[in-house]
């Protein structure tokens, strides 16, 4: 079973939503192949204090190592935050849903299997998305690893997801999520809802990544859905 989903995160505002992605992804037992341009490193840096090192990448400089090699009990703690069964439940275990994959990837390396239509994946998210990463893959003009595997997903008609985080809008932002829209993806501003009982920024971030996962097939209860009591 194909379990493969691309992230690239970016240099728009928002790292927390990426981050926040790549450990439901994980701990929902999807392999996630991740990159991050120069941008999107810094960007991490000013809103989350965590420096990555793009060479020599590690889970760790994500806060991502306890996904990457969890005990039994540590696996069953991130599947509730996750938002997968509920504190108190014993039904999900190691054996029942295995932690995803983190497979690193540098925005530079065009060798990548990511960069090509061949390697298969449910989808890919860019999360966030800047402004000059949405008008490279709205206008076929790609130049790093992100930018390609995006076009990839474009032209092999997979799911792909752009996070935007911009606010005002130029008319070349909108124009350009026309036309990557209307080349088949997805564009899925960051502007989380406030109607599900927010409490915590938590929810906030949640309610974005919980979005995203509907859109990619990744069953989650990170929010509280309309409608229901």
């Amino acid at each position: 079973m194909n379990k493969n989903i691309c992230v690239g995160i970016t240099g728009a505002s928002g790292a927390v939503y990426a981050v926040r992605l790549v450990e439901v992804l994980l701990a929902t037992g999807h392999d996630v192949h991740l990159s991050i341009s120069p941008s999107g490193a810094q960007v991490i840096d000013e809103e989350m204090g965590l420096k990555v090192n793009l060479k020599k990448f590690k889970a760790s400089d994500l806060m991502l190592d306890d996904v990457s090699a969890a005990e039994d009990s540590k696996i069953r703690l991130l599947q509730v935050s996750a938002g997968i069964g509920t504190a108190d439940s014993n039904v999900l275990s190691a054996e029942a849903i295995p932690l995803g994959e983190l497979h690193y990837h540098h925005f530079q390396d065009l060798k990548a299997p990511t960069a090509s239509g061949s390697f298969l994946t449910m989808g890919m998210v860019v999360c966030p998305c800047s402004g000059t990463t949405l008008s490279a893959i709205a206008r076929g003009a790609a130049s790093s690893l992100i930018q390609r595997a995006a076009e990839v997903h474009l032209k092999e008609r997979r799911k792909l997801i752009l996070v935007p985080r911009e606010t005002p809008l130029s008319l070349p932002h909108i124009e350009n999520m026309r036309l990557a829209t209307q080349a088949g993806a997805v564009v899925m501003p960051a502007s989380p809802g406030w109607y599900h009982g927010v409490t915590t920024l938590r929810d906030l971030v949640d309610f974005m990544v919980a979005r995203i996962c509907d859109q990619l097939g990744v069953d989650n209860c990170l929010m509280k859905r309309w409608g229901r009591g």
